[in-house]
């Protein structure tokens, strides 16, 4: 067992306090405005130089949004539905993943449509941001003390301060850290100038977050009600993701349009 680096949750700037986690999503969206402005370079998008600067507005409002009404409807409706007001009492913590998810796709589609950019082009291009975002949050899990992982022996478990059974555990925010975010990053980065078509990489993000995220709910503790009493609702909804990411990345294979991200992609032959 090693000790949990007890680092106060609140990062003290001269006057002003402000929480580490606060902190990762502020860094998160600093580092996809970088990765974004980068990407346009690379690519042959139509992408004003004002472009980035109103996307990364606008995938901040779906993000948090997202976010939060995903937690509400994915993880404690009944709770809310007898207090609806607390929806708006994020201090109270309670961000979901597939809900941000879904807000940024959701901001992503209007985005395109009010530019005449491709939606699969743009998400593309936006990608390999994503899991960095995701590492910088997980972190803040960890520096918060929460979300830990199931009571464990291995060298590196660890007891978190707010755990009420003071039981050594998985430190599984880290391993999200590791998988969802670093590893998928760098798969992402690896792959982002080849040849493939549009799509291929949204859905590279898609099934390689979801498999990641159903690995490591196999040590996150689970959450207090289990889908069909069985599966952790994290893992029941990362499901339909890596299905999706796969049957994405199948489609575009076989549409083979060109990709202005990737470079051109030799259609297929007729008959083929």
């Amino acid at each position: 067992m090693i000790a949990f680096p007890n680092i106060d949750p609140v990062l003290h700037l001269g006057p002003l306090n402000i929480r580490w986690y606060a902190m990762m999503y502020i860094l998160g969206f600093a580092v996809t405005y970088f990765v974004i402005e980068k990407r346009a370079k690379e690519t042959k998008l139509p992408f004003a130089p004002t472009d980035s600067g109103d996307l990364i507005a606008g995938l901040i409002f779906g993000l948090l949004i997202g976010a939060r009404l995903g937690f509400v409807l994915f993880y404690k409706p009944g709770y809310y539905l007898m207090d609806p007001f607390k929806i708006f009492a994020l201090w109270e913590g309670g961000m979901s993943f597939h809900g941000g998810f879904i807000g940024v796709l959701l901001v992503a589609l209007w985005f395109c449509r009010k530019r005449a950019i491709g939606f699969l082009d743009l998400c593309d291009m936006v990608s390999p941001a994503a899991p960095l975002g995701l590492a910088l949050g997980r972190l803040g899990n960890f520096i918060n003390g929460e979300l830990w992982g199931k009571p464990s022996t291995v060298p590196w478990a660890m007891v978190f301060p707010n755990d009420p059974t003071h039981l050594p555990r998985h430190p599984s925010q880290l391993y999200e850290l590791l998988t969802e975010g670093l590893l998928l990053a760098a798969v992402l980065w690896g792959i982002r100038n080849k040849r493939l078509p549009s799509g291929t990489m949204l859905g590279v993000f898609i099934a390689g977050y979801g498999c990641a995220r159903i690995f490591c709910e196999f040590f996150r503790e689970p959450d207090a009600e289990l889908v069909f009493g069985l599966i952790p609702r994290g893992m029941f909804l990362s499901l339909p993701m890596v299905l999706g990411g796969a049957a994405l990345i199948w489609w575009a294979k076989m549409r083979q349009p060109s990709s202005p991200i990737s470079g051109e992609v030799p259609a297929i032959a007729e008959g083929a």
